[in-house]
């Protein structure tokens, strides 16, 4: 027999499928089925924290694209696993990188 929290959890994952596979957009989706945005975002942040291991490090895909020609200055491009973009010079501090990956990374 499955727990109360156990059902609620089932129902949000449902919740978070029909919102994937609907092709609304969040306003859209959240107006049709009666709740706050808020909530909406509140479950896909915390989905996307339960399925991200914690202090374990992942590869990842990375492209290599040919320098472009001209007096432009050398940058990296970076498309983060949400779908977010950086782009930086390839000369920067990469602690302050790491740390904008990180936080780009955790917002949903």
């Amino acid at each position: 027999m499955k727990t109360q929290d156990q059902e609620h959890q089932a129902q949000i994952a449902v919740l978070l499928q029909n919102y994937r596979a609907s092709g609304l957009t969040r306003t859209e989706f959240c107006r049709c089925i009666g709740i706050p945005v808020s909530t909406l975002d509140y479950y896909r942040r915390r989905e996307g924290q339960r399925h991200r291991p914690s202090n374990q490090q992942q590869l990842i895909r990375v492209e290599v694209e040919a320098p472009q020609q001209g007096p432009a200055q050398s940058r990296f491009t970076i498309i983060l696993t949400n779908g977010r973009r950086i782009e930086t010079p390839s000369q920067f501090d990469e602690a302050a990188l790491t740390r904008l990956i990180r936080i780009a990374e955790a917002v949903v």
